[in-house]
């Protein structure tokens, strides 16, 4: 028989399955490179002369390193911070035009003001400076916020303003409040990765890790680059005391 995957070839795929029962698989969307290293300590034994006369392996370790490009909600959940998971999210509004009317009540409403969560900052669109937020009563170059209406000084009225605020989205997205848990505690997951070989059709090589916990997220953003996440996780034994398993075609 013929060595069909002696050869893959691109980034593969890669799935997580939370642990329980009904887990819902995760992909790690647009996976640009992934990397799994396996590797055990040496212990030497040594006579009198310069090299061992025996070796043995010690403590084994499996390790991976993830990154992607898909900003997943639920897969930072599942595989790294194990919060409850709810449907929503906030949203930054961030510089939104407005101006200060020319006549009381001097007050300018926020897009968003129906859903709004948190003042982010006013300053003057024409020179960047930004206003001081005060509870009440604003004087020139102050402001007040409630419920999303914003109010000003008389002696700023007709200028433009930029206004940032976040808001909350009732439908589509995630949101999970990241709590203080016990040290100890981590969500663990099954890992599933495969390649392909370009070269023969359905030819394939994949290697699952049945318990694995995630040690490290890191989200990075670049001038005029994508973000591209990256996940660190390492496999432990499941309770059947199995690590897990690599699958090719010969």
């Amino acid at each position: 028989m013929s060595n069909t995957t002696s050869v893959a070839f691109g980034s593969g795929v890669l799935i997580a399955t939370p642990s329980g029962p009904n887990a819902t698989p995760v992909q790690f969307g647009s996976l640009q490179d992934i990397s799994i290293d396996i590797s055990f300590s040496s212990k030497q034994l040594f006579g009198q002369y310069q090299f061992p006369i025996a070796l043995a392996r010690g403590e084994g370790k499996i390790s991976g390193k993830a990154k992607f490009a898909n900003i997943d909600g639920p897969l930072f959940n599942n595989c790294f911070f194990g919060q409850s998971l709810n449907p929503g999210q906030k949203l930054w509004a961030y510089n939104e035009a407005g101006a200060v009317p020319s006549s009381a009540s001097y007050t300018y409403s926020a897009a968003n003001a129906v859903n709004f969560d948190e003042d982010l900052g006013v300053v003057y669109a024409a020179s960047g400076l930004a206003l001081v937020k005060v509870a009440s009563a604003p004087a020139v170059g102050q402001y007040s916020v409630a419920g999303g209406v914003y109010t000003f000084n008389s002696g700023d009225a007709g200028k433009a303003v930029l206004v940032s605020y976040s808001y909350t989205q009732t439908s589509g997205g995630s949101r999970a409040v990241i709590s203080n848990k016990v040290m100890g505690t981590a969500p663990t997951f099954q890992i599933d990765f495969y390649q392909t070989n370009p070269n023969v059709a359905g030819a394939q090589w994949s290697l699952r890790l049945y318990n694995c916990v995630s040690s490290k997220l890191s989200i990075a953003s670049k001038m005029q680059d994508f973000a591209i996440p990256e996940l660190d996780f390492e496999a432990l034994a499941n309770s059947a005391n199995a690590i897990g398993e690599i699958n090719t075609a010969v």
